[in-house]
C-alpha cells in the first residue's frame, strides 16, 4: 500500500522528467540534432561524458548553456555514466529519468507519449519498471523491437494499433523512461557490466522483483543499432566491433550464471548467442578477431572477470 500511495502521489504532484545523455566521442552534428529534439521535451537535461576527446564542454556551453554537464574524465562505461546521471537527476527533484544514447533522435512528442503511458499504468496500481518507444534504424528495416520470452520461444510483440501498449521483458536503455521511485526499489545499473546487457539485466531484475516494463507504440525514436550493418539473406544485420562483441558475450554468459534469472530465459537467449557466434565468426571481418574476442568474452563471463577490458589477455 505504501508503494502504491507513493506512485499515485508522484503522478499527481509532477510530470518532471530529467533527460540523461551518455556521450563518448560523439558526432557533434548528430549530438546537436539530439539536443534540439529532446530539450523542449524535458525539464532538465544532464550530459554525462565518458572521457571524450576534444573540448566537448566548451562546445556544449557555447550553444546550450543551461545543460548540466558531468565529465567523468575517462571511459567508465555506460552503466556508471547512467548511475551518475540518475544521482544528479535526484538533485533536480525529478520524478522520472529519460535515458538516451548519443545516436538516438526522439520524435517531437515521444516524451509526452511515454509519460501518458507511464501514468496510465501507475493509476491502475501497476508496479512500473519503465516504458520505452518504438525505434527504427534508418539504415535497415529492423524487426519489431519489443521482446518477451514465452516458454521456450522469443516472441516479438507487434503494435496492433497505433496506441497499443505491450508488455515486454526489457527495453533498450535509449528512450527508456523510468520512475525514480522504481530505481529506488530496484537499484541502479550494474557497473561491472561496463557496456552491453546493462539494460537487459536491469529490466529482467526489475521483472523478477515484480515490476513490469512496457513498449509504447505511439512513442517513436530513431536509433542506430551498431556499426554499418551487414546484408545477409535480404536482411540487414547489425554488427559491432570485436571489442563490443567481447562485452556482449561476456555479459550474456555472466547473466546466465545469475541464480535469479529464469531457466527458460537463459535457454532462449543462449540459443540466440550461439547463432550470433557462428554468424560473426563467419560473416564479419576480421573473422578471426571476432571469434577470438567472443571466445575470450565467454571465458571471462564464466570466470567472473568483469569491468572494463584493459588488456589483451
Amino acid at each position: 500500500m505504501q508503494l502504491l500511495s507513493e506512485t499515485v502521489k508522484m503522478r499527481v504532484d509532477s510530470r518532471s522528467v530529467t533527460g540523461i545523455i551518455v556521450t563518448y566521442n560523439p558526432d557533434l552534428d548528430g549530438l546537436k540534432n539530439l539536443l534540439d529534439a529532446v530539450i523542449p521535451q524535458v525539464q532538465n537535461l544532464i550530459i554525462v561524458d565518458n572521457g571524450s576527446r576534444g573540448n566537448l564542454k566548451n562546445w556544449l556551453y557555447s550553444q546550450y548553456p543551461t545543460i548540466d554537464f558531468e565529465a567523468l574524465g575517462q571511459n567508465y562505461g555506460i552503466a556508471k555514466a547512467q548511475n551518475v546521471g540518475i544521482a544528479k537527476a535526484k538533485t533536480h527533484g525529478a520524478n522520472y529519468v529519460l535515458l538516451l544514447d548519443q545516436d538516438s533522435i526522439p520524435a517531437a512528442n515521444m516524451v509526452s507519449m511515454l509519460l501518458n503511458a507511464a501514468e496510465a499504468q501507475l493509476t491502475k496500481g501497476v508496479r512500473l519498471a519503465c516504458v520505452g518507444p518504438r525505434y527504427e534504424d534508418p539504415r535497415q528495416k529492423n524487426p519489431p523491437p519489443f521482446i518477451k520470452v514465452v516458454g521456450l520461444k522469443l516472441e516479438r510483440q507487434s503494435c496492433t494499433a497505433a496506441d497499443s501498449i505491450v508488455e515486454v521483458d526489457y527495453l533498450i536503455a535509449s528512450g527508456c523512461l523510468i520512475p525514480l521511485l522504481t530505481l529506488d526499489s530496484v537499484g541502479g545499473m550494474r557497473e561491472e557490466l561496463f557496456i552491453d546487457y546493462v539494460d537487459i539485466e536491469w529490466g529482467l531484475r526489475a521483472k523478477q522483483m515484480g515490476f513490469q516494463s512496457y513498449g509504447v507504440c505511439s512513442a517513436y525514436m530513431k536509433h542506430d543499432l551498431g556499426d554499418s550493418p551487414v546484408l545477409f539473406r535480404g536482411r540487414h544485420v547489425p554488427v559491432h566491433s570485436p571489442l563490443r562483441h567481447y562485452y556482449h558475450f561476456r555479459n550474456a554468459v555472466w547473466l546466465y550464471r545469475q541464480q535469479w534469472l529464469h531457466l527458460n530465459w537463459k535457454i532462449v537467449d543462449l540459443a540466440r548467442l550461439v547463432r550470433k557466434f557462428v554468424f560473426y565468426s563467419l560473416m564479419t571481418a576480421p573473422r578471426a578477431e571476432h571469434a577470438r574476442m567472443m571466445t575470450l568474452g565467454i571465458w571471462h563471463g564464466l570466470t567472473g572477470k568483469m569491468g572494463k577490458k584493459i588488456s589483451n589477455g
